[in-house]
């Protein structure tokens, strides 16, 4: 099963979302800033394995969309969901091929869309 990277400074938020996703899927991984997950995806091991990377608009240092153009030149190939707050702007993903959805979106969508996003993944590297 590919691994999902939880890219989530927040601890109490990253620690439900990783629970909720653990519950489904057996290889999920935080990282707490946008340059950690960034170092795990030079590893080749970890890139080859990397079937999806979960991440929060708003990130200390290197934000969402400038760490989305980042993950896209090294791995074009690897879905990304982004998770925003109320009232940011899917539009600063434009054209880069992320899945922008509400923070709020609820558990059973959160899962639905992790393994269709995952799907996704398997079949483009099949």
């Amino acid at each position: 099963m590919a691994t999902i990277l939880l890219v989530d400074d927040d601890p109490l938020q990253a620690f439900l979302r990783k629970s909720i996703l653990e519950a489904r899927f057996p290889d999920v991984q935080r990282a707490t800033s946008a340059a950690e997950a960034l170092c795990l995806v030079e590893q080749p091991q970890f890139a080859a394995n990397l079937g999806l990377v979960i991440s929060g608009h708003h990130m200390p240092g290197l934000g969402g969309p400038a760490f989305v153009a980042e993950l896209r030149t090294r791995l074009p190939w690897v879905p990304i969901l982004v998770l925003g707050g109320v009232g940011e702007d899917a539009g600063d993903y434009a054209g880069s091929g992320a899945s922008f959805r509400p923070r709020t979106v609820s558990s059973d969508e959160f899962l639905a869309l992790t393994r269709q996003l995952l799907t996704q993944s398997i079949r483009k590297t099949a």
